[in-house]
């Protein structure tokens, strides 16, 4: 009974987006991390996971949801900043961290309302 509950395609979604959003965090902190590392090149979601997650989205399908798994990989877009190669740019990683800390906390809060919900079903009273 409790697995259809998180089995549904709106909480399946805002938990991979969370994933992925916690997971740009990590890209996002080696990137500061290697801001002066010669050769470093900088990392984010793999290309094309924003364009699956909105296709499965879209499909309403469980499965698909669920088998989605953000990972890294180096940025193909970015482009040496300086002589040593290094590709991070200190403006752009410090405007990614605002924008993914405004994304977690909007995860964080579509996922804490469902845990509400569910917990106003089960007791009858709000949190």
């Amino acid at each position: 009974m409790i697995e259809a509950i998180f089995n549904q395609p709106g909480f399946l979604a805002a938990s991979k987006a969370l994933d992925a959003v916690e997971l740009r965090g990590q890209a996002i902190s080696n990137n500061l991390a290697n801001l002066e590392t010669p050769g470093y090149r900088r990392v984010d979601l793999a290309p094309g996971f924003e364009a699956a997650m909105n296709k499965a989205i879209l499909s309403q399908n469980p499965q698909q949801i669920a088998s989605l798994n953000p990972t890294l990989a180096a940025d193909p877009n970015a482009t040496a900043v300086s002589p040593d190669g290094n590709t991070v740019r200190l403006q752009d990683e410090l405007t990614q961290l605002n924008q993914n800390g405004a994304a977690h906390s909007l995860e964080t809060q579509l996922v804490v309302s469902m845990f509400q919900k569910l917990q106003m079903a089960i007791t009858g009273k709000n949190a």
